[in-house]
């Protein structure tokens, strides 16, 4: 047997493996002979039919499965031995004159050649780093959900600012009867909040879907309409009131204070605010992470130049998919995969040239820091020890999980590299501006 290669440029190759007689025809042979053996024909004893019978009802079949099997085997031998970097799988060249009646065998196949590249973290341009920090607005709304949540429920006779309102939603053309607490805090407008103040117990109140809420998913949650259908819902709607409440606040004393976090691990309003900006700020910094992971991720794809065998991955989508893909549809998916393929070879650049790789050791801590996360948000803040490995087990027993759990100990890794190599701009703000700037 004889491989070799020809480079057609710097991103594709083909393959060339020529297989002889001499590679097949003993193993060929010996599966006949156990074929033989155990082939069951009528007028013939078992193990006493012709070995010419059994090449003629098999040996062909036979030949043409130890060719196949002995060429993937020796082309990924072939791949894995010359360390070959390429993109998708070999794609096999069509051979219009092949011949399965003679002994000796061509086959070629087309690769696509990674490319190289340097990864350049040192920016002309600075990426902004944000601190989000919760500041007294924000912290004195938590405070005060923190009262509604522990507060008494008083039921009402007629509605006035700030109460609940339970009642039916009604519009027999689209079907909707659903019934619905609303806060009248979210209600949108001036006009629609007039309709309710002043109502009693019973009273029909009449009005539009759209610009009823501030947000359309609270609309959504209402009135139990899809999300594909509840932007731009414009429609009459009717609500019968059926209960009217409002919540008294709890006091912000020690008695709250033990509710919410145990007793007296917080003695004091002061010590509840810098427990709520401390936790705050800790779910803040989880977003600011993934953001500056997104913006590092687009400054790379941006300005790391490299080509890509585009005609071969076009080839190679069209065929590696469950159904066969046009080639004006191969096109579209990889204009639509090009980035993601793109940031994939950056990724692994940069943790192959800077030693980043994960082992299992470090995916088990990283599991059962997750698990113990887990755990805690539920209650259990101490587990046992034997209790934890078992599920970390469990947990990276399911493959999808493994991935999922390998993904997120990848970007974590990746972004600890990022601020120690990179010098962003950072910036200050609160977690309203946060949003503003980074998703308006």
């Amino acid at each position: 047997m004889n491989i070799t290669k020809e480079n057609i440029d710097a991103l594709n190759a083909v393959v060339k493996v020529e297989i002889s007689a001499d590679d097949y025809q003993n193993k060929v042979e010996e599966i006949l002979q156990d074929y033989r053996k155990k082939a069951d024909i009528p007028g013939f004893r078992k193990g006493h039919v012709p070995m010419g019978m059994v090449k003629k009802q098999y040996g062909k079949s036979i030949m043409i499965d130890e060719v196949n099997k002995l060429l993937q085997e020796s082309l990924n031998n072939y791949l894995t031995e010359e360390k070959l970097d390429i993109l998708g799988n070999p794609l096999p060249k069509m051979q219009e004159d092949f011949d399965w009646d003679t002994n000796d065998y061509s086959f070629e196949f087309e690769l696509g050649l990674a490319p190289e590249f340097d990864v350049d973290l040192s920016k002309k341009k600075k990426i902004t780093q944000y601190n989000i920090v919760a500041d007294d607005e924000l912290i004195g709304k938590e405070v005060e959900n923190l009262q509604k949540r522990f507060g008494k429920l008083i039921q009402k006779d007629e509605v006035a600012k700030g109460d609940n309102v339970a009642g039916t939603f009604v519009n027999e053309e689209k079907g909707i009867d659903k019934k619905s607490t609303i806060e009248l805090d979210t209600i949108k407008g001036k006009s629609n909040l007039k309709m309710f103040i002043g109502a009693k117990v019973g009273d029909v109140i009449e009005l539009n879907s759209k610009g009823l809420f501030e947000d359309d998913h609270k609309l959504m949650g209402a009135l139990g309409v899809g999300h594909d259908e509840i932007h731009g819902l414009d429609i009459p709607l009717t609500f019968t009131i059926e209960e009217i409440n409002y919540t008294e606040l709890a006091e912000v004393n020690q008695e709250l204070f033990d509710k919410i976090f145990g007793e007296g691990n917080v003695k004091s309003e002061e010590e509840l605010k810098a427990k709520i900006k401390e936790d705050a700020e800790k779910q803040f910094q989880t977003q600011a992470d993934q953001q500056l992971l997104n913006a590092v991720t687009e400054y790379l794809v941006e300005n790391t130049k490299f080509d890509l065998p585009a005609e071969f991955l076009k080839k190679w989508l069209a065929v590696a998919g469950e159904k066969p893909m046009t080639p004006e549809q191969a096109s579209e998916e990889f204009e639509k995969s090009e980035k993601g393929l793109r940031y994939q070879l950056i990724e692994g650049k940069v943790m192959k040239d800077n030693d980043l790789q994960i082992n299992f050791d470090e995916l088990k801590d990283f599991t059962k820091g997750f698990v113990k996360a887990q755990m805690a948000q539920y209650g259990q803040l101490n587990p046992e020890e034997k209790d934890l490995e078992d599920i970390v087990q469990r947990v990276l027993s399911n493959q999808d999980e493994a991935k999922r759990l390998q993904e997120q100990l990848v970007s974590k890794k990746l972004l600890d590299f990022y601020k120690e190599n990179i010098t962003f701009k950072v910036k200050e703000v609160n977690y309203e501006k946060f949003v503003k700037e980074v998703y308006s």
